[in-house]
């Protein structure tokens, strides 16, 4: 008999969305255990090892015990294992309004077409560039979303270059978030402005509400 699939989860909780189109709705969020990058910047390195074994099925009957209905399954990187795949369906199937939040350096192609996809570019200040899967972006849609983490120029400047080269903001909604701690936001703010470019900014709320509070 074939075991049922299961995943270790960090930890599954309800706050406010803190980023992306969704931001300040209400939102389970299921944290899943583990991480192939370790990006300098990284504020839930908490999320890299330990967690709790749960079945999909154990898992889905937490996610119940809140009212939100958007539902946000995030990590570590969520698609480190395989069973992501069939939880986001199963949120889906539940008719809950699914997003991943996703460090791009995995295939996502597979993943369920009803999720908002929020895929990372990984820039220079990230240590983590080349695990970029760039096959990705040829997959991504007017449903998804693409990050980029500026910590200092040289991440602007590369963000600005692979927006032109692949034509993002044709594809999908790009945010430009400033890195916590790294920069002012109003220094990313203007170089926005006088760029012109066709993004969106966005600090995250989370972390003005709650500071690094884990969990939030």
């Amino acid at each position: 008999m074939t075991e049922a699939p299961r995943l270790r989860i960090t930890e599954i909780f309800h706050s406010l969305q803190g980023e992306s189109r969704t931001v300040g709705l209400p939102t389970t969020f299921v944290r899943l255990t583990g991480c192939p990058l370790r990006c300098v910047y990284c504020d839930t390195t908490y999320s890299f090892q330990g967690g709790e074994w749960l079945a999909l099925d154990d898992v889905l009957a937490r996610v119940r015990q809140f009212p939100a209905r958007h539902v946000c399954v995030t990590g570590g990187e969520p698609l480190a294992q395989k069973a992501c795949l069939n939880l986001l369906t199963r949120l889906c199937d539940e008719g809950y309004v699914v997003s991943l939040e996703t460090s791009g350096a995995l295939d996502i192609c597979q993943v369920d077409s009803r999720v908002h996809r929020v895929m990372d570019l990984k820039g220079p200040s990230s240590g983590e560039q080349e695990k970029n899967h760039l096959p990705n972006i040829a997959c991504l849609n007017a449903a998804d979303e693409v990050k980029f983490v500026i910590a200092h120029r040289e991440d602007f400047d590369w963000a600005v270059a692979m927006m032109a080269q692949y034509q993002l903001d044709a594809r999908c909604d790009v945010l430009f978030s400033p890195s916590f701690g790294l920069i002012e936001p109003k220094v990313l703010a203007q170089w926005i402005l006088d760029a012109g470019l066709n993004v969106r900014m966005q600090l995250q709320l989370h972390k003005l509400i709650w500071g690094d509070e884990k969990g939030r």
